[in-house]
């Protein structure tokens, strides 16, 4: 069965049935990846790290939004 197909048939069905076909798509798209959060946490640290040895340059709060 084509994309097309899929969706044409979707769309004969009642709408609390195409929600819950949407809300599983959305979620099965949002799925967890422990490689990825691995990452943000290793650069995290690194950054951390940077700031706390001086090695990151920083810009405050108020620099940011009154710009």
């Amino acid at each position: 069965m084509s994309i097309n197909e899929i969706i044409n048939e979707a769309l004969t069905l009642k709408p609390q049935e195409r929600y819950k076909i949407i809300e599983n798509l959305v979620q099965s798209l949002n799925q967890p990846n422990s490689e990825i959060d691995k990452l943000w946490v290793e650069e995290s640290t690194k950054r951390v790290q940077a700031i706390k040895d001086g090695t990151l340059k920083t810009v405050s709060y108020e620099d940011v939004f009154t710009s």
